[in-house]
């Protein structure tokens, strides 16, 4: 019989044991997030600032889903180029993966799509700013494996508003996918990190 479920509703362990995903725990793997990374010009870090401080505003109230994506999540895809060629934007974007026997099949529907035909750049999972980012992951990592694109990396961007994470997930062989480090909008500079890394993997991809 076959088992259908929801991407929201998927987990990490299923992921494994239906579609043999491994993390790479190897520090190189997932380098693209750490190393080369663009420097930000004093207007983009102004923008930045006005982000955050709009985002700190508006959070005294529960901050859902729409609105993050519309004060933070919009923004910072602006500011990276993602809006520009010769990326596109799809939101809502139906997907569907089906474990190798075809025993397991997992639907669902993507936030938000960053797409260089035939490549997609980014899977994005905006999230409502109380929840964790670890509830996100799996279901990003389901949909990223929906990508029929395997001769090259895919990345994935989640967020609730408050906080980041990037993803890279290869499909050569057995999937495979590393995880940056949690980025705060609350700590530092982490919020132009963000920006930087984003303008990093634009940058991959244009010149691929």
């Amino acid at each position: 019989m076959v088992q259908i479920l929801q991407g929201k509703d998927i987990t990490l362990a299923q992921l494994i044991d239906e579609f043999g995903l491994q993390l790479a725990d190897y520090e190189h793997f997932f380098s693209e997030w750490q190393h080369d990374l663009p420097e930000l010009s004093d207007l983009e870090k102004q923008s930045l600032n006005e982000v955050k401080a709009e985002y700190l505003h508006l959070s005294k109230y529960p901050i859902l889903e729409p609105v993050v994506k519309m004060v933070v999540l919009s923004p910072l895809l602006r500011l990276a180029g993602f809006y520009q060629p010769p990326f596109y934007i799809a939101s809502e974007q139906e997907v569907r993966i089906s474990s190798e026997d075809e025993g397991t099949i997992v639907r669902g529907r993507i936030d938000i799509l960053v797409f260089h035909p035939p490549l997609w750049v980014l899977v994005i999972e905006a999230k409502r700013a109380d929840y964790s980012l670890v509830v996100a992951i799996p279901q990003a990592l389901a949909y990223m494996l929906a990508d029929a694109t395997s001769a090259k990396p895919v990345f994935g961007f989640i967020t609730n508003g408050n906080e980041f994470q990037f993803i890279k997930l290869t499909k050569q062989g057995t999937p495979r996918y590393a995880l940056s480090y949690t980025l705060s909008l609350n700590r530092g500079d982490d919020l132009h990190t963000v920006v930087k890394v984003l303008k990093r993997l634009a940058h991959l991809i244009r010149n691929s």
